[in-house]
């Protein structure tokens, strides 16, 4: 019988190593702040101005304004900004949906693999914001360029998570379906999605939940939503009104993470 090839056994690197590398790693970062910090130019009396500007706009929001027209602005770019979020939600989880399985590898031929991939980095590159910007000088100001901007980034976000989770599907069950003759679509169906569909209603709350915060936003690039409106108060120096829609802003923010927390827990 051939000897066994003898096992070589991992041994920790030498001390004198570890120390070098160690001590060379933490030099590094601490080079690349002081750097950031010299590069940004941040003075004493620059930040001391800051400070005073600060408190002199804190004072001229309090107390917070809310006049009948006001609170019609108010509701009215509020009312507008769950809409956008619902709208885009639907639009961007609907086509995140085939996105999402092209992106699995465990059931996407390799071409079909890197052009999902593909799809998910260019959705994840960039800032709503920037994605708004440029919807904006495309289709014009309102609330459709917010939907655009929010549908866009919904899909890089909802098709990678998912695609990871079919990724980490039971094979077993996959296997099932196929020995019963079933063909790739029906696979997909009765051997795929039964075990994604709990994680699919938890990203989409989840998603919904989120867009409703960047709908807050995107609107101050006049992507429409209550951020138009934000923007509007600070252009006219009007910051008791400012203060009325933050708090605003908070308050809608706050009901959307508990009742996306309350959903997800029943589905989960």
């Amino acid at each position: 019988m051939a000897a066994e090839p003898a096992r070589r056994e991992w041994t920790r690197p030498t001390a004198f190593y570890n120390h070098w590398v160690k001590y060379a790693v933490y030099l590094v970062i601490a080079f690349f702040l002081l750097w950031s910090l010299w590069d940004m130019r941040i003075s004493v009396a620059r930040m001391a101005r800051g400070w005073d500007q600060a408190a002199g706009l804190l004072v001229s929001m309090i107390p917070p304004e809310l006049t009948p027209r006001k609170r019609e602005l108010l509701v009215e770019g509020m009312v507008e900004s769950v809409a956008m979020a619902v709208v885009a939600t639907v639009i961007g989880v609907v086509v995140s949906l085939p996105v999402a399985f092209m992106a699995a590898e465990n059931v996407a031929p390799k071409p079909v693999y890197a052009a999902g991939r593909g799809l998910i980095t260019v959705s994840r590159a960039f800032h709503e914001l920037i994605v708004a910007i440029i919807v904006v000088k495309a289709v014009g100001f309102g609330a459709l360029a917010g939907v655009l901007a929010l549908s866009f980034k919904t899909i890089g976000f909802f098709a990678k998570l998912l695609a990871e989770e079919i990724e980490d599907i039971d094979a077993g069950q996959v296997d099932a379906i196929q020995a019963t003759g079933a063909n790739q679509l029906q696979t997909l169906l009765f051997g795929v999605v039964p075990q994604v569909l709990p994680r699919i209603v938890g990203l989409t709350i989840y998603r919904w939940d989120i867009n409703i915060r960047h709908s807050t936003i995107v609107g101050i690039v006049g992507a429409g939503g209550i951020g138009a409106t934000l923007l509007n108060s600070f252009d006219k120096y009007d910051y008791d009104f400012s203060l009325t829609i933050i708090l605003a802003i908070v308050a809608v923010v706050i009901v959307g993470e508990i009742v996306s927390a309350v959903v997800r827990r029943r589905v989960q």
